[in-house]
């Protein structure tokens, strides 16, 4: 029997619905670390399956660092405009144009690089966990790092 605390922790671990929580927590016997490694390989899946489609839509991202020195500007793209409309997608550009600003990466080895703010995983892995919530292909289209 899966309880209400075990789909909280994991909804806070997964930012994911209720509903697919509780599935993936039936799937892993209660298991909460079984279930999140689950729902990875699932966000792995989702995000191959769309990786054919067009991204068509999204937004441009612009970040300035506090001290005015590094700025950066972001075209992030998905599907729909429902999508680039959408506050999470918003807060994943702005996310990423911050590690863009700090980590100062070369286009080619963004993805593999290891996310500023939580480094077990990478940036790719921060836009598929995206890809699958949100249900669109997303894709970091073009960046352009700025410094004094």
């Amino acid at each position: 029997m899966i309880t209400a605390d075990q789909v909280k922790i994991l909804r806070r671990k997964t930012n994911l619905s209720i509903m697919e929580c509780k599935r993936a927590l039936e799937a892993a016997d209660g298991n909460i670390e079984k279930a999140v490694e689950n729902l990875q390989k699932s966000g792995k899946e989702i995000a191959d399956k769309k990786s054919e489609r067009k991204t068509n839509c999204g937004i441009i991202e612009a970040y300035v660092h506090n001290n005015g020195k590094i700025g950066v500007l972001l075209e992030l793209a998905c599907e729909t405009d429902f999508v680039a409309l959408n506050e999470e997608f918003r807060q994943l550009a702005h996310n990423l144009a911050m590690h863009i600003a700090a980590m100062n990466p070369e286009a080619d080895n963004l993805g593999r690089q290891p996310y500023i703010k939580d480094p077990n995983k990478t940036v790719e892995d921060l836009i598929t966990e995206a890809a699958a919530k949100l249900g669109e292909k997303i894709q970091i289209r073009n960046f352009v790092r700025y410094e004094i």
